[in-house]
């Protein structure tokens, strides 16, 4: 550990990497050892052998993909892969005899999953293969329909799948050609997101069939330019960067500084981003909001063409149609979190949180829930009405209960439901909508997340590292002074990157410091963010930024001279191409 920094090697302490071999694996992630083999999924061999004969046989394909930011970039890499196999690709229905058709189901009118409707057609148009992305594993019925029309179905998802309702734990898997999820046989990262799986396969298929196969001339690790899409994917949909999602995520990053997407490129751009330069806080802040406004406003079929597409023109448009709808969004959103305010008001204490309005779009309210949940602190359930005057919600889970565990024992409420420990969806009776924050609340306690499902269970997520989160118990990594505010530690600590899940950004205590200047700022002067100027006894000075604060956003209400402790991260802005090493603030008190 001796050659790492001081700085670097407390850091790697605070996340219980103990010895010098621990921190060299963490630091310096590798493609050949950090990915494991996909064949050691267990269906890896049936859908790669599948995918031969179907293309072999010139059969119609459907990709059939989740709308959000981890479907629809996992929907990208099997293009990617049907781009280089010379197979035709289009937005379904299929025009030509062969070939792929891409099927994103809509949001507010189709919902999540497999639907029998969309099923129905492709038996109609000689699909022979349907593929799926981030969707599928508990699609019992539909899956049995596919097949009874002689559609084979290749599932790749990661959601948790069903529980037998009665005897021993045992999982209820739909009768699929192949099902590649590692939450369902015995792959070491159980925590791959929905786009990580499709990254499998398709490693999987250019690796039995690239060199072998004389009609596909693909390159060895060819699919390594794929590693953008499974990285934005990892990095969005809030699986844990350890172990292989950190060598993805790692990977994907640097892949996404030199994509020649075209729409990823004019998107980019829009947003004044130096592509070269590109953060993970710029995928989640900036980047993903604007490839899911598609699917919550629109169509997210804009999403998949905006990352799929090789025409610049058509890139630039769609660039500025996503960035439109999604200032759209965030005025949708801070109206019903207005509407929620105000119902607040007059709630009484519930251990689960269930708020809605048949007037809500259902396609902001995982928006709305996980900021209610992060105020709150509590498992919320928000709810609106559909195209089809269906109820139907998004959930989120503050980490005290898996979401997707809470909904399972409370399923005689809900008419369909699905997703994983944090986050989910579902539809409920009409006649039940209003009895359900009671009967969640009674059935929370029963599955607090630290009494869930043993290792040996069948949904078990498994362990892939150690957790950075163990010693962070006192809300910070290590106490700093503002002296300690430079680029040499700032390279110290940005060799842990990326951070996100699993591996959060260091947060440092600075006590006793004081207010020196507060200013507001904001885009055309709204004044919705702050910089505050910091400094302590020896004459040092620190410049930090708020954004989306006010003065009273903090334990304490801010003024100018108080004297304070300061919780904050270290920030390298890059804003009109100047660099500037600055703090975040995480909180005040």
């Amino acid at each position: 550990m001796q050659k790492y920094g001081e700085l670097l090697r407390s850091l790697l302490e605070k996340r219980n990497i103990k010895n010098a071999e621990q921190a060299d694996v963490f630091l310096n992630p590798s493609y050949q050892r950090d990915l494991h083999d996909p064949f050691l999924m267990k269906d890896m061999e049936k859908a790669c052998v599948r995918l031969f004969e179907a293309i072999d046989a010139n059969e119609k394909i459907v990709i059939y993909a989740d709308y959000d930011c981890d479907g629809i970039p996992g929907a990208v890499i099997l293009t990617d892969l049907f781009k280089m196999l010379n197979v035709p690709v289009e937005v379904y229905p299929h025009t030509k005899d062969f070939g792929v058709g891409v099927y994103i189901p809509q949001r507010n009118s189709e919902g999540y999953g497999l639907n029998l409707d969309a099923i129905k057609q492709f038996a109609k148009s000689n699909v022979k293969l349907l593929i799926t992305v981030d969707l599928g594993i508990t699609a019992i019925a539909e899956v049995a329909q596919a097949e009874v029309n002689g559609i084979d179905v290749i599932i790749t998802d990661h959601h948790l799948p069903r529980l037998a309702q009665a005897g021993p734990a045992s999982l209820v898997l739909p009768r699929a050609c192949a099902i590649l999820n590692p939450k369902t046989d015995n792959y070491p990262e159980k925590m791959l997101c929905g786009a990580g799986v499709v990254f499998k396969f398709a490693q999987g298929f250019v690796k039995k069939y690239g060199k072998e196969n004389q009609n596909f001339k693909i390159r060895d690790g060819a699919e390594k330019w794929m590693l953008d899409m499974a990285g934005l994917a990892t990095l969005s949909d809030m699986v844990p960067l350890l172990g292989e999602n950190r060598a993805i995520a790692c990977f994907g990053m640097k892949v996404l500084k030199k994509s020649p997407r075209p729409g990823l490129q004019k998107l980019l751009a829009k947003m004044n981003i130096d592509q070269r330069h590109l953060s993970v806080d710029d995928i989640g802040f900036m980047v993903t909001p604007r490839l899911n406004a598609a699917s919550r406003m629109d169509d997210p079929m804009r999403a998949y063409e905006l990352l799929s597409t090789e025409d610049v023109v058509k890139g630039g448009m769609l660039a500025d149609h996503l960035s439109k709808i999604n200032d759209e969004r965030k005025t949708m959103v801070t109206g019903i979190m207005r509407e929620v305010n105000k119902k607040f008001e007059k709630r009484k204490e519930t251990e689960v949180i269930v708020i809605g309005n048949p007037k809500w779009r259902v396609g902001v309210l995982g928006l709305v829930a996980g900021k209610i949940s992060d105020e709150y602190q509590k498992p919320v359930f928000v709810w609106g009405k559909d195209e089809n005057d269906c109820i139907k919600g998004s959930c989120r889970s503050d980490g005290s209960v898996s979401i997707v565990e809470l909904m399972m024992e409370t399923r005689e409420s809900f008419m369909d439901f699905g997703g994983h420990e944090l986050a989910g969806g579902f539809t409920v009776h009409n006649d039940k909508i209003h009895f359900l924050e009671e009967a969640l609340s009674v059935n929370f306690k029963k599955i607090k997340l630290q009494n869930t499902t043993p290792s040996n269970s069948p949904l078990s997520g498994g362990e892939t590292g150690t957790s950075p989160d163990k010693g962070r118990q006192e809300g910070f990594d290590l106490k700093l002074s503002l002296a300690d505010i430079n680029m040499k530690n700032w390279k110290e600590i940005e060799k842990l990157e990326p951070f996100g899940l699993g591996n959060p950004k260091p947060v440092f205590l600075f006590e006793g410091v004081k207010i020196e200047k507060i200013k507001k700022f904001g885009k055309n002067g709204s004044g919705e963010h702050l910089e505050i100027v910091f400094s302590d006894s020896n004459q040092n000075k620190a410049k930090a930024v708020s954004f989306f604060s006010g003065l009273d956003s903090f334990k304490k209400t801010l003024s100018e001279g108080l004297a304070v402790n300061l919780f904050a991260t270290f920030d390298l802005s890059r804003f009109r191409g100047r660099e500037e090493l600055r703090l975040r603030i995480e909180d005040i008190s």
